[in-house]
Parts: structure tokens; sequence; C-alpha cells
């Protein structure tokens, strides 16, 4: 660590910040209106007013819910060692009643050091969990269920929440029950039975907005003024990046970065890809840094494809951009030959294949799914009559063309004319 230099202690420490999902929520918490500080508020009272509860969290997925709930409980963990037992179910594997049970049943034991029953039956399960809810409330110590993916729970009978929150109603059980759900109607699918039984508190999370990731991309990215870093160094670094946050392409790099995803995970990926491309000569972060990240992590199968297409096909492809250009609505393979031969024609080109190697190179864009049939008539017709159309915009086809190592330097020009 010692020989590092600054730029190699940067990175590092940039890396580590995107890495710790505590740091990244520190500043969620700032707030007192913020969910940090609700779901603290509420979950401290149970446990130190020895109350029930009930509570969800609803939101978009990769808007933090069960971060922000993790930060909440170690917290609470470190406040409260002896006084809280954390037991956690999943919609996805546990919505069956009676695996759900017998999941709460073996953490119980777990947590407190019990023998468990796998030859348990249900009944037995359901009634050692009351049990437990009673013993350690009597010991003033409160138990929290945490219901992921809560929407599934509330499939079938119900006896699961049933159960926890007619547990929740008695004087001598000390619990919490919080449901997590990217659904926001999930209260309502509760029967009357459950809901005439849960307190109604929901906490809603939405996506972070484009003002607040852009303080939160300051604060994550800067570099302390201390004696970890040569003062100069972490000046001029510090400078460099409010001039790249200023930047209006950098501005329409977040927008489209939010149009795809507007989700907080997916914002920190891109922060990492971008600090990943850093250049350890310079020391500093650069608007290509973010370009580049930007184009890592947008999936982009289409551009993939025309990547791996042979000179052939991008000839085919070229052509009938050609032809939707010159508003031929309806056009076939015989229809796109003849626009290869004129282009062939017209510029002498050494690219000219025979109809049925031109036929397999159609059937091949076909398979891959950058052209389609028109619809699904006619499927009785030979390959060579059937209407077809590009499923590439302009745009994605002139990426494709620039990306393709081997695309003749005839078809950027032609489809430099048309865009």
């Amino acid at each position: 660590m010692g020989g590092e230099s600054p730029a190699e202690k940067a990175l590092v420490l940039l890396r580590s910040r995107l890495c710790n999902h505590s740091y990244i929520l520190k500043h969620f918490s700032d707030s007192s209106d913020s969910n940090y500080s609700k779901l603290k508020f509420t979950l401290s009272n149970s446990i130190t007013e020895a109350c029930n509860n009930s509570i969800l969290l609803l939101g978009p997925r990769g808007c933090g819910k069960n971060a922000v709930l993790d930060l909440v409980l170690s917290d609470l963990q470190v406040e409260h060692s002896d006084l809280i037992s954390v037991i956690r179910l999943n919609g996805l594997l546990h919505s069956d009643d009676n695996c759900a049970l017998k999941e709460i049943a073996r953490q119980l034991c777990m947590e407190h050091q019990l023998l468990f029953s796998k030859m348990a039956s249900s009944d037995d399960n359901s009634h050692f969990m009351i049990a437990m809810l009673r013993e350690c409330g009597l010991a003033h110590k409160t138990i929290i269920f945490v219901l992921d993916e809560f929407d599934l729970f509330a499939q079938g009978k119900q006896r699961l929440l049933y159960s926890l929150l007619d547990a929740l109603q008695s004087v001598t059980s000390q619990a919490v029950v919080i449901g997590i759900s990217c659904r926001l109607d999930a209260d309502q699918l509760l029967e009357k039975r459950v809901r005439s039984r849960f307190s109604h508190r929901k906490l809603l999370f939405l996506p972070p907005s484009k003002e607040y990731l852009h303080r939160l991309m300051g604060n994550i990215l800067s570099l302390p003024t201390d004696s970890s870093f040569p003062y100069e160094y972490a000046i001029a670094y510090n400078a460099k990046l409010q001039n790249i946050l200023g930047d209006q392409i950098f501005t329409e790099i977040i927008n489209k970065l939010s149009n795809a995803d507007s989700s907080l995970d997916h914002f920190l990926r891109f922060l990492f890809c971008a600090v990943c491309y850093m250049d350890l000569d310079s020391g500093f972060l650069s608007i290509e840094n973010f370009k580049t990240a930007l184009l890592s992590i947008q999936r982009q199968p289409k551009l993939e494809s025309i990547k791996d297409c042979s000179v052939l096909e991008l000839y085919i492809l070229v052509c009938m951009k050609r032809l939707e250009v010159k508003e031929q609505n309806s056009y076939n393979f015989n229809s796109i030959m003849k626009e290869y031969k004129v282009i062939h024609d017209s510029f002498k080109t050494s690219d000219f294949y025979a109809q049925n190697v031109c036929l397999r190179a159609f059937e091949h864009l076909i398979q891959h799914e950058l052209i389609s049939y028109m619809d699904n008539r006619g499927q009785n017709q030979s390959v060579e009559f059937r209407p077809v159309k590009l499923l590439l915009s302009s745009h994605e086809l002139y990426q494709g063309l620039k990306s393709n190592g081997s695309c003749p330097a005839i078809l950027q020009k032609l489809i430099d004319r048309e865009i």
C-alpha cells in the first residue's frame, strides 16, 4: 500500500465506497423525513415501548428497500443487541404456509440454540412459533419478521399472514412484521380477516431524482483533502470532477442512463464502471470514462449482432434501409436484390454474390431477428416473395456499421447520406 501512487489510492477508495452500501445509504439517512429515519423510529419504538407493529416497504425494484432495512437492522442490533431477533423469509422460497412455518421454526431454534425437529408437523411449528413469541415477550425481546416478496405470501389461504398478524394482537407477544414488495397494491391483496389485523403503515420508496443523484455523485467521487492524499492532487482532482459534473454532455449521459433504468443499483454499477476506466497515468476521471461506462452497461444485442454480420449481410441491411428511405413501404427479398444490383452497378463494387448465397444470408438475418416478416400470412409462400421489415433504427444501423471491422467504406458513405 505504501508504494501506491495517489491515482491508485484514489481508485481503491472510490471502488470501496461504491461497494459499501452503508456508505451510500448514509446519505439517505441525513433527513429526518427520510425512509431510513421513519423506519428506524418505528422499529425503535416497538423495541423500547414493547409494542407490536406491522409495516410495508413498497417501491420498484432496485430503489433501496432491502438496503435501507438492512442498515436500520444493523444499527438496531448495535443499539439493542440482546433485545431483537430477526427472522427472514422470501416469498419466492417460502410462499407455501407449511414451508414458511418450518423455516420460522428452524431460524428460531438456531437463534435461541434449541434443537430443531425436521419431522415436526405444520401445527407443531405453528404452536412453537406462538410459544416463542410469548416467551420472547416475557423476556422483553422483539422478534422482527422480514417477509421479502410480500405479495407472494398473499396468495392462497394466507394462513401464515393471519397467524403472524393475529399473534401481534396478543399482549404477551412482542413482534414486528415487515413486508417488502414491488407491488404498490400489496395491502389490497390481503383477505379481510388479515387486513383487519394489519396496522396499515406503509413506506413508499421511489428511485432517486436526478438532482439527488448529482449530489450523491459529488459525495461519492470526490477525494478528501486531508493527509490521506497529496493536497495539490486532491484539489486538482475535485476541480476536474466538478467540471465534469457541470458539463452538458455529462448531463445527457445521466439522462440516457435514467431513461433506461432509474434504479439506484443501476446507477452505482454505472459509476463503478466509470471509475474502473479512470486513467491512472493522469489520475483524473474524464468525460470519456463515463461515455465508455454507459456503453458497457447498456445492453445492445442488436449492435452486437451487426458486429458479427458478414459483408453480404451488411449490404442487405443497407439496401433495406435505402428502400425505406425511398418510402417503399412493402418489399421482399427480390426487391432487396434489385437494390443490391443498383448499388453494384452504380459504384462497381467487387462485393457481388450469387442469388442463392444472398438468400442464405437473408435467412441468417431473419434468424438473428435483425429483420422479420411483415406478418404471419403467406407462410406457405416462398421466402423470396414474403414481405419483410427492418428491425433496426437508422442510428442503430449506423453504429453497427461503425463497429463492424469488415464493413466496406461504400456502405458507410451510403448510410451517411440516408441519415
